[in-house]
């Protein structure tokens, strides 16, 4: 998982708690054993277990890790983070979770994202809830 500051410190401070496992142990498994990275250039340490900072360069971190062999990695939220991905061509699949409400404010997924690009649907999932997971590919031109 990759995370920006603000999301890392999100998630670290829900996650790693004894809460967090009672409310879904499953998620909170996942959560606390998968490697994360999290890119901050004000942090001095990461204390969640099995994170790693990244301080600089994170185009070229990234481009690094793609080309190693493993499991795909996933960023979740990190809108400014996001960008610099989409804007340096670094996102090959996008997992849009679509949860219908309306909030009046937020951060836009594609803040900033001044070049166009096209995305190719690959799957739909409705949920019972309401919510739809919407998976598409970039297509390279």
């Amino acid at each position: 998982m990759v995370f920006g500051r603000v999301t890392y410190d999100l998630m670290v401070s829900y996650w790693p708690t004894e809460t967090a496992m009672k409310a879904d142990p499953v998620i909170a498994d996942f959560m606390n054993k998968t490697p994360k990275i999290v890119f901050s250039r004000t942090m001095d340490k990461a204390d969640w277990n099995n994170t790693t900072l990244i301080k600089d360069n994170a185009v070229e971190e990234i481009k690094k890790l793609k080309q190693q062999p493993g499991k795909r990695m996933i960023i979740m939220g990190s809108a400014d983070l996001s960008t610099t991905f989409i804007k340096n061509d670094l996102i090959d699949e996008y997992h849009i979770l679509l949860n219908p409400v309306v909030l009046g404010n937020g951060h836009p997924l594609f803040k900033n994202v001044v070049e166009k690009f096209k995305l190719q649907l690959i799957s739909s999932r409705a949920f019972k809830n309401g919510n739809v997971l919407l998976q598409y590919q970039t297509i390279k031109e």
